[in-house]
């Protein structure tokens, strides 16, 4: 299948694998690069630029095909070492970043200089507009179904999706609520040219987490997730799990009052005790609701190739079936 995401990115598949915190190693974004999609190494999971650049080594020995790096610009007081960052993402020889966060504005003409391409994670029109206009070359737009960050304007896919075509002029890929070749047959009628997916890639064989985290995924439904941290304005959606219950309790007790100082204990450094160890209620975790729709845990591979056979029946079978009736 052929789309300018395809194009762009010098992939066989229309399918990016999104920056997930504790998933996105080597070993994951190599499997999803050599099934013909786009892999994607979670840049601050590495702790230090030099961890990156043996990350993005690593990730080198196990694929010849293109992947990326996922940088996420945090509006923290002690800033992550972003320019070292980058140095490790160019000498890599990297070429393509997804930017999520703040306005990676700032780092764009160091990104271009190198030639690498930039898609931006945005969750609203007006901030994938804003993406466009800086220069990016492609953004990922994040429906309200969407684990981790949806935003704050609680808009749908199917809505959002046209919205973005109706407006933008770079090509976006769909992300929240992607999981098999119906997910990608939809968000290309709604204007995207490809998809992206995080909880369902942590639901395969490569994903390097916790046995018990993909079993938590296939046995939950789209009932399972739910919306922390909305007093604060920065919205997560989350598993649902003891730790989420007592958040939920505190946010509902203190009201106006609460502050991430409350609720630190079950957001702040919980990911290596969940994703490694599979310490399941040590914290909230990013969990879309399309986990309802996640019943296996295959490899990358069996996970692509399934995705494009079942995209194809339906363009092909069902949907000309309609045109021809």
């Amino acid at each position: 299948m052929k789309t300018r995401i395809t194009e762009l990115f010098g992939i066989q598949h229309p399918i990016i694998q999104g920056g997930m915190h504790y998933v996105g190693l080597a070993e994951l974004a190599a499997a999803v690069s050599n099934a013909g999609g786009l892999g994607i190494i979670t840049g601050l999971t590495q702790k230090t630029p030099e961890l990156l650049a043996k990350e993005i080594a690593r990730c080198r020995e196990m694929t010849d095909k293109p992947f990326g790096v996922n940088l996420t610009f945090l509006p923290t007081v002690s800033s992550p070492d972003y320019p070292g960052y980058i140095q490790a993402i160019i000498e890599g020889g990297v070429k393509a970043v997804e930017t999520a966060g703040n306005n990676p504005q700032k780092w764009m003409p160091l990104l271009k200089e190198h030639g690498i391409k930039v898609i931006h994670k945005c969750t609203s029109v007006r901030h994938a507009l804003k993406a466009e206009a800086i220069g990016c070359d492609a953004v990922s737009v994040d429906g309200f179904e969407c684990g981790g960050h949806p935003g704050e304007d609680d808009v749908p896919n199917f809505i959002l999706l046209p919205r973005a075509a109706e407006e933008l002029k770079i090509p976006f890929v769909a992300s929240g609520g992607m999981a098999d070749g119906r997910s990608l047959v939809a968000a290309l009628a709604l204007g995207a040219e490809g998809m992206n997916m995080g909880t369902r890639f942590i639901a395969t064989k490569e994903a390097p987490v916790h046995e018990k985290v993909k079993q938590a995924i296939v046995a939950a439904s789209e009932l399972d997730t739910r919306l922390v941290m909305r007093p604060l304005r920065n919205t997560e959606r989350v598993l649902n799990n003891a730790a989420v219950e007592r958040l939920l309790e505190k946010e509902k007790t203190l009201g106006a009052n609460l502050k991430f100082e409350d609720i630190i204990e079950e957001v702040a450094g919980v990911y290596p005790r969940i994703m490694q160890n599979g310490d399941m209620d040590a914290g909230a975790w990013s969990c879309g609701m399309v986990a309802g729709l996640i019943h296996d845990v295959p490899s990358c591979q069996e996970l692509i190739d399934s995705i494009m056979g079942q995209a194809e029946q339906i363009i092909t079978q069902r949907l000309a079936g309609f045109q021809r009736a």
